[in-house]
């Protein structure tokens, strides 16, 4: 991923860049909101991280003029101080975030990792045609998908590196997905879980217990992708607000 940083603090975005560089993002600092904004035209980046101070355009008009460039590129402003109604503005404007300087730099490597798509989602099910059709579709949109089929190495898994989803086939052999849902909520509380089944009928009860349990809904096969799609998206979004201090 390509990151553009944009401070008139030459040491601070010197500083941004080598982290970003060690952590393997190919990282590139200019000095201004006009110099920004040029980035954006020229060269586009995958994320913008964007000083609000600065001499010239600030860091919001950069970002209108950024966002008339190309709409859907993340903006993360970042602010010693910025009043309520700057915040209000930027938002107002697609900013992804404003955060508070010192950034805590945790955070904003979570928030990229989430942004390149490096969790996996894991797919459930005990049919391996579906499983491959899922995987490859995940897979040409960025994700990165693991799948399993054996119901008692599902919290395996789960243990071995962060999931942003979890796919589960509501009928697995002889098991009941409801009771792997339960071993999930019970470890992962807020684990977003999907529900699948191609037996709309014949498992109305599991249905209604698992999302009596905490699933998020249930997708019944053969089924949209882009409704999947759709939901991953809103939670890797949720997800990269909540880890740079939104709700």
């Amino acid at each position: 991923m390509k990151i553009l940083v944009v401070d008139d603090d030459q040491r601070m975005a010197r500083t941004t860049c080598d982290i970003l560089r060690i952590k393997g993002y190919d990282a590139v600092a200019v000095h201004s909101g006009e110099e920004g904004v040029r980035k954006v035209q020229t060269d586009p980046p995958d994320c913008v991280i964007m000083d609000i101070k600065m001499p010239g355009i600030s860091g919001v008009e950069a970002l209108k003029q950024m966002k008339a460039i190309r709409p859907k590129l993340p903006v993360v402003l970042v602010s010693a101080y910025a009043s309520e109604q700057v915040v209000t503005e930027a938002k107002q404007h697609d900013a992804y975030a404003v955060v508070s300087k010192p950034v805590n730099l945790q955070n904003l490597l979570s928030f990229l990792s989430l942004l390149s798509k490096e969790e996996s989602i894991l797919v459930v099910d005990d049919d391996p045609n579906f499983c491959k059709t899922l995987s490859d579709v995940l897979t040409m949109r960025g994700y990165r998908v693991e799948t399993e089929s054996n119901p008692e190495k599902v919290l395996g898994h789960l243990e071995q590196a962060y999931k942003l989803v979890v796919l589960l086939d509501l009928k697995l052999g002889k098991a009941n997905g409801v009771d792997v849902l339960k071993q999930i909520r019970g470890k992962y509380p807020t684990k977003p879980v999907v529900l699948v089944t191609g037996y709309r009928n014949e498992m109305g009860d599991s249905i209604e217990k698992g999302l009596q349990i905490g699933a998020f809904t249930c997708l019944y096969k053969p089924f949209e992708t882009d409704q999947l799609l759709g939901f991953i998206e809103k939670v890797s979004q949720d997800k990269r607000a909540a880890v740079l201090g939104g709700e």
